[in-house]
């Protein structure tokens, strides 16, 4: 299977409140193919969201390289690396961030029509992906309109709308209750494998971590494999 991700000796560092210099991610290493899913798992604080946020290129490494889809990251101005994550990169966090004013078809769109897809291809696209997730009769419904569930569903098809080849979560099922993070942990699977997705989530539950190829606990800065999910509480 071809990498799409690779992390090698990732540093990232920053100033405490006292001045004094703190070394958050110290020599990360990570390398993720197509079809994979990796579960990061780790104490509160340990600098599992600033890792994913490097990975995803919404941040820069003090050290070290990030190469998405062969592209090492640091060649990349600000404006083409954020055309590049825009292409290779979806995400998901743990709180939607759908546009309250729009429906769950038109948030699914809404990537699309950035990247220049006209209407009707990306209408097309963005029901196909709402069916895929089974939310077919609600693609009318604005975000208040749906349920937790609902919602990160419509977050997980926005996140797919341009197909990148991977996929970033950062605790994407820790506001939902057992069920419905039930069936969150299900599509994320499913789609890892029907998409051909690469895939690192970020989480504290044991369900989800259980799902992945690879768990792997962030301690002290480092990433070591985690087979008895010891970092997830």
């Amino acid at each position: 299977m071809s990498t799409v991700l690779a992390g090698r000796d990732v540093v990232k560092r920053f100033v405490g409140g006292d001045g004094g210099v703190v070394s958050v991610l110290d020599g990360v290493a990570l390398e993720v193919t197509r079809g994979e899913m990796v579960a990061i798992v780790g104490a509160s604080g340990a600098g599992k969201s600033t890792l994913l946020h490097l990975l995803g290129a919404l941040e820069r490494p003090d050290a070290g390289s990030i190469t998405l889809q062969g592209v090492d990251v640091r060649t990349l101005d600000d404006d083409a690396l954020a055309a590049h994550r825009n292409r290779t990169v979806g995400f998901v966090f743990q709180f939607h961030h759908l546009l309250r004013e729009f429906s769950a078809l038109e948030n699914v769109m809404m990537p699309l029509r950035i990247a220049g897809w006209s209407v009707p291809r990306a209408r097309e696209r963005a029901e196909a992906l709402l069916e895929r997730v089974g939310l077919a009769a609600r693609r009318a419904h604005r975000p208040t309109e749906l349920s937790g569930g609902e919602q990160q569903r419509a977050a997980v098809a926005r996140a797919l709308a341009i197909a990148p080849p991977l996929l970033l979560a950062d605790e994407p099922s820790g506001n939902l209750d057992h069920n419905n993070a039930e069936r969150l942990h299900d599509l994320l699977t499913e789609l890892t494998a029907e998409f051909g997705l690469a895939a690192v989530v970020v989480t504290h539950n044991r369900s989800l971590a259980a799902r992945a190829q690879r768990v792997l606990l962030l301690e002290d800065g480092q990433l070591r494999a985690s087979s008895a999910l010891g970092g997830v509480v």
